[in-house]
């Protein structure tokens, strides 16, 4: 496997924290190599530096919610005019090269991916506790691999950096395959599987770390993407007998009061409001109700106005969905934390509901306690049934439901959903049906546009998005560009076709 080192340089720079709850604090201290990676606590500190990128804003703080905007569920709304342009154009399939969006998710996975670098290369080392070892090691390969995933498929080819780098070391380094990062995604995860305990063993502070579910689910997802469907199905039903089931509420999976649930596999924790700026990177507050919250509403601390769902999306809805009511505000809809909803919030006459944290828990812009969920269970059920029905089970992908947590995959989602069970529909009408089970089930979670592109090699995306309007898509639209800045400043990297 050909593999760029990553630079030490950047050491100086990196900080680790080790307080109380595993990311409830940013790093306060630099590094310094002679007095570091020497006991349990640098360990620990060293792995939860590598969590924290996935907080940012380049990462699951925005721009991974906001691909579900690309990808036609919503348009920014925000407060119009060049509010969130960057999100706009690559929505509107305009996408430059000097994309400030794409910028942020090119850079936005290196930090992390840095940080578990370090702590592969130091950890194995250490004379330290054998099975914390293990669960370090194992965590570092599922954040490694999870911050390739984000790469891979938002850009393709990308450079493949697995070791720590040093000054003499060449600092410009080409794209490697996306077969080859998807190999290194591949054995990052399946010894993650190997070395991570179930997520039960946690307790207390430890709670939300990465987990032998968490890894097993993602390596799922991973080889549904490649179109591995025996070996999805294989990991779905690992996931299955590790105990996981789907809440009875299924807001229960947004709330900051019910964190961390039996349905959840992996989330990105925030604690609330910290003494850094809303806008650091170091940021402890989710800014995801703050960001959708609707504008001069006073429904939530801050409403910006983001996400705002489109008519098309609503009327995707079935008939009794009660999903519906706990995702969108709406005219007429019940009532968010005593408050009436009015169409003139919007300028699509609806708000995201999903994600919104009362001012009784979160009085404040800056004060959201809420977790990002990365992967619930009820996406593994999911890729379960697609996969039973793409290796010809379609009937098995359609059993009957008895419970939300008995019977078929994908009717015990439409079960907890209030629909009726789906029965009887052949292949090419079932895949139809599960992939629209996946848009209403995941919606505003950053699914949607993964699933367009990865279904018949993104054509089912652009057929899609053809559908509703969005003419200017087109194959090149499928990754993002690598952004002008970083070309420039590492001339070895090739640009995407077409841009």
């Amino acid at each position: 496997m050909k593999t760029v080192k990553n630079t030490i340089v950047i050491i100086t720079a990196l900080v680790f924290c080790s307080c109380s709850k595993f990311l409830d604090k940013a790093p306060l201290d630099s590094v310094n190599t002679s007095n570091f990676w020497l006991t349990e606590s640098d360990a620990i500190a060293g792995i939860n530096g590598a969590y924290q990128p996935l907080q940012w804003p380049k990462l699951y703080n925005l721009r991974m919610w906001t691909t579900d905007i690309w990808a036609g569920n919503s348009v920014v709304g925000a407060g119009g005019g060049t509010d969130g342009i960057e999100t706009q154009d690559i929505a509107n399939f305009v996408t430059a090269t000097d994309n400030a969006a794409a910028l942020d998710i090119w850079r936005g996975p290196a930090p992390g991916i840095l940080r578990a670098n370090l702590v592969l290369q130091n950890v194995p080392s250490m004379n330290i506790d054998g099975e914390l070892k293990n669960r370090i090691l194992g965590e570092a390969r599922f954040l490694r691999a999870t911050y390739y995933f984000i790469l891979a498929r938002l850009f393709g080819d990308v450079p493949l950096i697995t070791v720590p780098q040093i000054p003499s070391d060449d600092l410009r380094p080409t794209r490697t395959s996306k077969s080859e990062v998807y190999n290194l995604i591949i054995d990052d995860l399946t010894q993650a599987i190997s070395l991570l305990p179930p997520r039960t063993s946690y307790s207390g502070t430890d709670i939300g770390r990465a987990s032998k579910g968490a890894a097993a689910g993602m390596l799922a997802k991973v080889y549904l993407t490649l179109g591995q469907y025996q070996k999805t199905l294989d990991l779905c039903e690992e996931v299955a007998s590790l105990g996981y089931t789907l809440n009875a509420n299924y807001s229960d999976n947004f709330s900051p009061l019910t964190k961390n649930s039996s349905e959840s596999l992996f989330e990105v924790q925030y604690i609330g409001k910290t003494s850094y700026s809303f806008w650091d990177n170091e940021n402890q507050s989710s800014w995801v109700s703050t960001f959708t919250g609707p504008r001069n509403s006073d429904f939530v601390g801050g409403g910006y106005g983001w996400d705002q769902p489109t008519q098309e999306f609503v009327n995707a809805y079935e008939a009794g969905d009660t999903r519906k009511d706990q995702t969108v505000l709406y005219a007429g809809g019940p009532n968010f934390d005593g408050k009436t909803y009015q169409a003139s919030y919007s300028m699509t006459g609806y708000n995201l509901r999903k994600f919104l944290v009362p001012k009784s828990i979160s009085p404040d812009y800056d004060t959201n306690p809420a977790d990002f969920p990365v992967l619930r269970y009820s996406d593994v059920l999911l890729m379960q049934a697609e996969a039973l029905n793409e290796l010809g089970r379609t009937a098995e992908a359609q059993l009957p439901s008895t419970s939300i947590n008995a019977g078929g995959p994908l009717n015990r989602v439409r079960r907890r959903a209030g629909l009726t069970d789906v029965q009887g529909l052949n292949q090419a009408a079932l895949r139809e049906k599960i992939l629209h089970e996946r848009r209403m089930e995941l919606a505003f979670e950053g699914h949607w546009w993964f699933d367009l592109v990865r279904v018949n090699n993104g054509q089912y995306g652009l057929d899609f998005l053809h559908s509703i309007g969005k003419s200017n898509a087109a194959t090149k639209h499928l990754l993002l560009p690598i952004p002008q800045k970083e070309i420039e400043a590492n001339p070895n990297l090739a640009q995407n076709p077409g841009y």
